[in-house]
């Protein structure tokens, strides 16, 4: 009997495992997956910006992911995106940045694009990341960026309710001269599933279930394509 490809999911929020277990199970079920959470590696984000010692600190849960027998790394968090690239380049792992599915998805979607973060360390990630993707494709695209004032401070006090709605009155300003919706964060995905599914009248991309389908498809299972809500 075959082994079956272990794979490693790097998160920066504690509540990420939950989302992205059952995404697992239903599209990635042939792979062993397990789960490294590290907030700091956000919150050093947040203070500090980009910082070379947060790029050494995720190549060296890389190399922990190799050395405990890891086929792949999924890297969850937007924000160490380009750290998650240049980790690239030590490593013989695949090494995956959630977002990079949504970003591709949102250049093929429309040509309006706005990204919504919760964060500022996630804007110029995610924003980079489409501009790349839309200059890769040959798409000429607008893009406008901007955080949802007062979503990340609701969210770290606990107040789940009101992170999701001020997400949900921000996405529909947003909508109503884009698009397409992408939201920059893997922690805002549930934000909009209590609105109609025609609430907004636009795309809405996010990046959990199309970054598991791109893990899965090292392995034949899904393919990573990106859908409205996911």
């Amino acid at each position: 009997m075959s082994r079956r490809p272990r794979v490693c999911l790097v998160h920066t929020v504690a509540s990420l495992p939950a989302v992205f277990t059952p995404l697992l199970a239903e599209l990635a079920p042939g792979v062993d997956p397990y789960h490294v959470v590290d907030e700091s590696l956000l919150a050093d984000t947040i203070a500090h910006g980009r910082l070379p010692r947060t790029t050494a600190r995720l190549a060296a849960y890389v190399t922990h992911a190799e050395a405990a027998g890891a086929d792949a790394v999924l890297v969850t968090c937007s924000s160490l995106g380009p750290a998650a690239e240049e980790v690239r380049a030590l490593t013989a792992l695949p090494v995956l940045r959630v977002d990079e599915p949504m970003a591709e998805a949102a250049v093929r979607t429309g040509i309006r694009i706005a990204v919504l973060a919760t964060l500022d360390s996630t804007l110029a990630p995610t924003a980079g990341l489409v501009t790349r993707k839309a200059a890769e494709a040959g798409t000429p695209v607008t893009l406008d960026t901007t955080v949802c004032p007062g979503a990340y401070a609701a969210r770290t006090a606990g107040d789940q309710d009101r992170h999701d709605a001020l997400i949900a009155e921000e996405a529909r300003r947003l909508a109503a001269d884009h698009d397409v919706l992408v939201l920059a964060q893997a922690s805002m995905a549930a934000a909009l599933t209590a609105l109609p599914d025609d609430a907004l009248g636009v795309p809405v991309l996010t990046s959990p279930r199309s970054g598991v389908a791109q893990l899965a498809s090292l392995y034949g299972e899904a393919r990573p394509e990106e859908t409205a809500r996911s």
